[in-house]
Order: C-alpha cells, then sequence, then structure tokens
C-alpha cells in the first residue's frame, strides 16, 4: 500500500512538470498583446476563482488562522514580483532559457536558509550552490546578447521565490497548502487590481490594463488555470511521498518546457544553454544527494529543492 502511494506521488510530480510549463505558454502567449501586470493579476484572479472551491470541498474553509496575515502578504508581494519578472522574461526569451535561469533558485534558498534560519550547510553544498550559479550564467550570458538586460529577470523570479520559499516555511505548521495556496491568490489579487487601477489612470505601459479579446481571454484564463492544477498536483505528490523522492523528478520541468516552446514557439535552446542547463541540474542533483546524506544522519536542513513555480 506504502509503494502504491509512492508511486501515485511520482504520477502526480511527473503531472505537474508537464502541466507547470502550460503557464508560462499561456503567459508568453498572453504578453504578445497584453501588458505583463494584467496577465499577473489575471492569474491570481483565475486561480483564487478557482482554488476557492477545492478549499471548501476540503474543509479548509475561507477564514485565516490568527497571526498569519502578515505573512501572508509578505507571502504574496514576493510570488507577485516573481510571477512578474518570469512574465516579463518569456515575453521576449525563450521558455526553457528562463526557466534554466529561474532554477537557482535552490542554491539561493540554501544560501538564505543557513544565514536566516542557521541551517546547517556544508562547504560541499555551498560549492555545489556556487557551481550551479556559475551554470546559470552560460545561460544568461548569450541571453544578455541576445535579448538585454530582460534575461536578468528570472534572476528576479529565482530571489523573490527564495523569499517566498522561506515565507512559505515559517507559514507550514498553521495553515493547510490548499488553504495557503487560495488566501496567497486571494491577497495577491487584492493587492494588483488597486495598482492596475492606479496604471490605467497614470498609463504606465506594462501595467496599464486593456480590454482582452477572443483568445486573449483563453491565454489570461490559462495562466491561473494552469497554476491551480499544476500546484494542486505537487501539494498532493507531496503528501504521498516523500520529498526527497520526488525533488530529483522537478528537472523534468525544464525538459517539457523546452518541447512545449519548441514546437509552439519554434524556440529551442542553443549547446551552450544546454550545458548551463545539465550544469544546473546536476549540480541540483548532488545537494539531493547531500540532503539524503544528512537527513539519514539525523540532520535537518531545509529541502535543497524544494518543489517550486516561480511564477505561481
Amino acid at each position: 500500500m506504502n509503494s502504491d502511494r509512492i508511486l501515485l506521488g511520482v504520477a502526480l510530480m511527473l503531472g505537474f512538470c508537464v502541466t507547470a510549463p502550460l503557464i508560462d505558454v499561456a503567459s508568453k502567449l498572453a504578453a504578445q498583446t497584453l501588458p505583463v501586470g494584467q496577465i499577473t493579476t489575471a492569474r491570481f484572479v483565475v486561480q483564487a476563482a478557482l482554488m476557492l472551491p477545492v478549499c471548501l470541498w476540503m474543509g479548509q474553509g475561507v477564514r485565516m488562522g490568527p497571526g498569519v496575515l502578515g505573512r501572508l502578504i509578505l507571502r504574496a508581494v514576493f510570488l507577485i514580483l516573481s510571477t512578474y519578472c518570469f512574465v516579463a522574461a518569456v515575453q521576449v526569451m525563450p521558455i526553457a532559457d528562463a526557466l534554466a535561469i529561474a532554477f537557482v533558485e535552490p542554491f539561493i534558498l540554501l544560501i538564505l536558509g543557513r544565514v536566516i534560519f542557521g541551517d546547517e550547510v556544508g562547504a560541499r553544498r555551498i560549492g555545489a550552490s556556487v557551481v550551479g550559479f556559475c551554470g546559470s550564467l552560460l545561460v544568461i550570458q548569450p541571453s544578455l546578447v541576445a535579448f538585454g538586460l530582460v534575461a536578468l529577470f528570472p534572476l528576479g523570479t529565482a530571489f523573490s521565490f527564495a523569499a517566498y520559499m522561506l515565507v512559505t516555511r515559517s507559514l507550514g505548521k498553521q495553515m493547510h497548502p490548499v488553504a495557503m495556496q487560495y488566501h496567497t491568490a486571494t491577497v495577491a489579487m487584492v493587492i494588483c487590481i488597486p495598482v492596475l487601477v492606479l496604471a490605467d489612470w497614470a498609463h504606465w505601459p506594462t501595467l496599464d490594463p486593456q480590454m482582452p479579446d477572443g483568445l486573449e481571454w483563453v491565454w489570461l484564463f490559462g495562466v491561473g488555470a494552469a497554476a491551480a492544477v499544476s500546484h494542486l498536483m505537487m501539494t498532493f505528490a507531496l503528501r504521498f511521498a516523500p520529498s526527497a523522492t520526488l525533488a530529483p523528478l522537478h528537472y523534468l520541468e525544464i525538459v517539457s518546457a523546452a518541447i512545449l516552446g519548441y514546437v509552439i514557439f519554434s524556440d529551442f535552446p542553443n549547446a551552450l544553454t544546454w550545458t548551463g542547463i545539465g550544469i544546473i541540474v546536476l549540480s541540483g542533483l548532488y545537494i539531493i544527494h547531500r540532503e539524503r546524506v544528512n537527513a539519514r544522519r539525523g540532520s535537518v536542513t531545509l529541502p535543497a529543492v524544494a518543489p517550486r513555480r516561480p511564477r505561481a
């Protein structure tokens, strides 16, 4: 029975890896004609609407527990920044390239966990983090030449999402993951909508909303729907299988993103980018290995590759 649960968890995690890049596909399609800020806001509006019945069905309710609102606001702000940066990146960059750069987030999280929470982080994992970050430079460098400073936006995603994960860690014992997703999306929506109203009045180009037309409605809905579905898969995967089992599978998301980017946008990473991706993946897998070694020794550390979705 336990093996069946683990297999179900693995299947759900693979579903996440296939579904999550659809967030990026829908974002890239929408960003061809709609402002980045509007796409970011639509994602939270749709996700909050879809997560509400799930929360009620699971008996989570919609009330927040005491003492969590401030951290939920902080979590929502970091997620807004993370999402905005990634949508701005894929507006012009290939999805796989942007995702590869954003995958330095676990390395940033590892270091921040050491600085903020005093987690035990050995020299080997720090070294692997440095190597992984160097791998990201192999992706960033040609992207800077081809796309300009927009190639740095995925780094903004990585840093914002690392901070988001640290806030999530502090909330983990007080809120169910599904309720946390719903409340975060709701708070983010409440923050974003007034900003869009102000942007409409001030005519800020990247935030000034416009009325969607035709397929634009589909792309906007798709951003939020893919975010809700993929993260539900990840949430339930972690209930059925250990994170140490699921974490290595997360890197398959880059493969899915590369395939979708090629099929839909004719984008495919070049040899240098694949080299950088390989270094990032191998560094991440080595850190996972070291986490398992430490777990067997009884050390408690922050998971090196927390399943992440910076844009959702």
